[in-house]
């Protein structure tokens, strides 16, 4: 498949690159731009192509590819680009995913919001995720579907052809087939080409389906389909997750959330969270068909959870965003009880998705307020009972704290909770996630299960392994880096007391609120708002690029609750994404690691107070 210059390149490059392009979510995230973040990595990594330069020293000061996993890699893209490179068309009409199905449903989805008909032709056997059932009833997907051998390339179709090849052989796709899409599946994930420039407007809803519903293929699967393009050998067999890693894993789960539920394990946090929406839309559609469902959203929370819900929402007629204030001069627990008390009087099915502790304020609401306004009941306009709310609990900044057991506060409120993987439960080595719930919401996760098979977005059995040998460390490294967390900011207050500085206070850690991040709001100068506003962002910056610079562990936060090191992001330019702009954070959110020098960030804390401040 590869001509002779391109093989020798990339067996030398998957002899000598970085190893933490297998062992972690990011790569040099001390140059990270974010913007560049879609063609740097690419355009770097062709240079060295071109000089046929595969060393090991070339490799390592490559750019951060795409984001943590989710929408790429640098494996990943290195696939996609060799592909590419065989085909001779450009590396953005490639994508790879862990799901088999994924860039599917990503077309399906387009073409549903464009309203064009959409078919499938697959060869062999479709994959055995492909439940057409549930994706045209619950996804609201039309499509047709037809077997290869029935198929007439010759015969008009005024929508869109998907051809979809299953099977272990080497990846090689027709370009000669009259298909839109060609969308190979194999044991570890699929690739779809855009094998029609008319189609070309599609790459980018593809890749932004893979950045919030499911992930790119995984570091070690990318290497796998390399090695196998490399030797022109048949894609092996993907192992499921030995049944032992994945007791561990859930046993751990259980020990560290009381929960009397099994750990659902995703491919990524969002993965996780998008079953969890689908599967409890699903509930309301059998339970309530007439009602709509009103997803219940803070309106700063991440990016990621705010788009995907009104991702969700565009889809689904059924579906409603409610927006839900939740910090700064907000109360989660007062803002809660009015858009609760405005859903019941909709008699609409609350769904409340929340983070605790907030991003990026850090803020805890009252349990026990927040817990009576859950149980509140609550009458419709005609005097019937309201619909009781299903509490769907992000405690990605805080895993260990107990929510889901029978004495919590929640005890008596249908609470998920969920937790991304690549946070504290891996140490940043992959991204997978898990939800657990408590007795009340015990009755949803066959429901969550289902539609985590129906995307297959389950954890791989990589990710299985990396979280059966990092989970049993994980409480004593939130220990250790809320320590470090907790020093960093005693000190900031001592050198910079006008600065406001949002972290749990000590009772909140008693209690077991331990995060490890804090956001600080550094103090400006100006005659107007706008003035003070504009001189705070650039002195963000000067202080990000000086603790970069100054300490080598010290990197862009694209994730937290790594093994080493502090990371740092102005969450309104990267976590907060795609929220509203009024509703948008423009301060620092630091967060700080089991193994750090806090002396070190002191230190050069103080320098940049003295020469900016």
């Amino acid at each position: 498949m590869f001509e002779l210059k391109l093989q020798n390149f990339l067996r030398g490059v998957l002899n000598h690159m970085p190893s933490d392009w297998l062992k972690l979510t990011t790569h040099r995230l001390d140059i990270y731009d974010e913007k560049q973040a879609k063609e740097a990595f690419l355009e770097e990594f062709n240079k060295l192509y071109e000089a046929s330069d595969s060393s090991a020293e070339g490799l390592a000061i490559l750019p951060t590819a795409f984001d943590y996993i989710r929408l790429g890699h640098p494996l990943s893209s290195i696939l996609e680009w060799a592909i590419a490179q065989s085909l001779h068309v450009s590396p953005s009409h490639v994508i790879s995913f862990s799901s088999k199905i994924a860039p599917v449903l990503a077309i399906l989805r387009k073409n549903l919001l464009g309203k064009r008909a959409t078919r499938v032709v697959y060869s062999g056997q479709l994959p055995a995720c492909f439940d057409a059932e549930v994706l045209r009833e619950i996804y609201s997907y039309n499509f047709e579907l037809i077997h290869a051998s029935n198929w007439n390339q010759n015969e008009p179709f005024n929508g869109t052809i998907l051809y979809l090849k299953v099977g272990e052989e080497i990846i090689d796709f027709d370009k000669g087939l009259a298909a839109d899409f060609i969308v190979q599946v194999n044991s570890v994930g699929s690739i779809v080409i855009v094998n029609n420039e008319d189609f070309y407007s599609y790459i980018a809803e593809i890749q932004h389906v893979r950045r919030r519903e499911t992930i790119a293929l995984t570091p070690k699967n990318s290497v796998l389909i390399l090695n196998a393009l490399v030797d022109s050998k048949k894609i092996i067999q993907q192992e499921s997750s030995p049944v032992q890693q994945l007791e561990k894993v859930q046993n751990e789960i259980k020990i560290v959330t009381g929960s009397p539920t099994s750990a659902l394990l995703a491919s990524s946090g969002l993965s996780m969270q998008y079953a969890i929406t689908m599967g409890l839309v699903e509930y309301a559609r059998s339970h309530y068909p007439r009602k709509k469902v009103h997803l219940i959203i803070p309106t700063n929370c991440y990016g990621g959870t705010n788009d995907q819900a009104r991702r969700v929402a565009v889809c689904l007629p059924q579906v409603k965003i409610i927006d839900l204030l939740v910090d700064g001069e907000h109360n989660m627990v007062d803002s809660l009880d009015g858009v609760l008390h405005d859903t019941a009087l909709s008699d609409a099915v609350p769904l409340v998705i929340a983070e605790i502790p907030t991003n990026p304020r850090v803020e805890v609401p009252d349990m026990n307020q927040l817990a009576a306004i859950l149980r509140k009941a609550r009458q419709t306009l005609d005097e019937t009972e309201a619909i009781a709310p299903v509490f769907i609990l992000d405690q990605t900044f805080c895993p260990n704290t107990s929510f889901l057991r029978q004495d919590d506060e929640l005890a008596e409120v249908q609470t998920i909770a969920y937790v991304s993987g690549s946070k504290f439960p891996s140490g940043g080595l992959c991204t997978a996630g898990y939800a657990v719930s408590n007795a009340q919401g015990a009755h949803y996760m066959i429901r969550i299960a289902k539609h985590l098979k129906v995307c297959d977005n389950e954890a791989t059995s990589g990710q299985v392994k990396i979280l059966a040998e990092q989970m049993p460390t994980m409480n004593d490294r939130i220990t250790k880096a809320y320590l470090n967390t907790r020093a960093f900011v005693v000190a900031i207050q001592k050198i910079l007391p006008h600065a406001k500085i949002n972290f749990v206070e000590e009772a909140l850690a008693e209690r077991g609120f331990t995060p490890s991040v804090f956001s600080l709001d550094l103090p400006s100068i100006g005659t107007d708002f706008a003035e003070r506003e504009s001189y705070k962002r650039e002195l963000n910056h000067k202080l990000i690029t000086m603790m970069i610079s100054a300490i080598p562990d010290a990197k862009h936060c694209v994730s937290y609750g790594q093994l080493k090191g502090s990371y740092w992001t102005i969450p309104a330019t990267s976590t907060q994404g795609t929220t509203q702009e009024e509703h948008k954070d423009y301060i620092l959110r630091v967060s700080c690691s089991p193994d750090m020098d806090v002396d070190a960030h002191i230190e050069v804390f103080q320098r940049f107070v003295e020469q900016h401040l």
